[in-house]
């Protein structure tokens, strides 16, 4: 009677394991599906913004573009620029609603997509990320000095504004909704796997606030359902006195 005990407790746990092991490989495999939703747009679709704009195709290989969007305000009364590095959806259309808070205190907003996103092509990795970024602030000092650039990051675009700040000079970065980490997000979902070793995107914001010497402003709200407020109160223990958090209550 035990022995078929114990044969129907291991059957039970060789079920378990395999359903784990399964788990885990597609979670592997699917990770850019979970982390990225891109809306992929023809090479000739022509936007139409309600502010001044201009569009910019870099082509950085014959299979690599970077499709950005400059919103533009007047020569005479421009401050500076936004370079702006949105979140994990759709492309710049969704984001651009954002561009008129900023051109309208005269500050142009330079908006990049990343690989598989609108209009930009090409592989798409955590380096790929960070170098894109690069040639974006690279691009922008031809036109401004770096106390003109504000580098401004949306939920996953975060990591990716706060790497670019960490390597070169800004007035100040600004974060909205930033994680600790894409690993430590991860762990919130996926606690039962061992994230820091299958994670193929690990975008450790909090090492680069070591590194950071602008000031820094983060924005998070209390409630935030899909990155916890506390990331943005973890990452301010590696920042510096003169880093603020602005918190959204409820």
């Amino acid at each position: 009677m035990k022995k078929k005990g114990f044969k129907k407790i291991w059957r039970w746990l060789r079920f378990v394991l395999l359903f784990y092991i399964i788990g885990g490989v597609v979670l592997y495999f699917t990770q850019d599906a979970i982390l990225f939703h891109p809306q992929k747009l023809a090479a000739d679709y022509k936007y139409a913004f309600d502010i001044p704009f201009r569009e910019i195709n870099y082509p950085v290989t014959d299979k690599k573009n970077i499709s950005i969007i400059q919103f533009t305000v007047a020569d005479s009364s421009r401050k500076g620029v936004v370079l702006f590095f949105h979140g994990n959806r759709e492309n710049i259309n969704h984001y651009a609603s954002y561009a008129p808070y900023f051109t309208r205190n005269n500050y142009e907003v330079w908006m990049i997509d990343y690989p598989g996103f609108g209009k930009s092509t090409g592989e798409r990795n955590e380096q790929v990320l960070n170098d894109d970024a690069y040639r974006l602030y690279k691009m922008a000092r031809k036109s401004f000095s770096a106390d003109s650039i504000i580098i401004y990051g949306k939920s996953l675009g975060t990591g990716i504004a706060a790497q670019l700040a960490s390597t070169r000079d800004c007035r100040r970065l600004i974060l909205e909704t930033p994680y600790y980490s894409i690993a430590a997000l991860a762990k919130k979902y996926f606690f039962i796997y061992p994230v820091d070793q299958i994670a193929k995107y690990r975008i450790p914001t909090y090492s680069y606030f070591e590194k950071i010497t602008a000031p820094v402003t983060i924005f998070h709200g209390t409630r935030d359902g899909i990155i916890p407020y506390h990331h943005a109160e973890l990452l301010l223990k590696n920042s510096k006195v003169k880093d603020e958090l602005v918190t959204i209550n409820n």
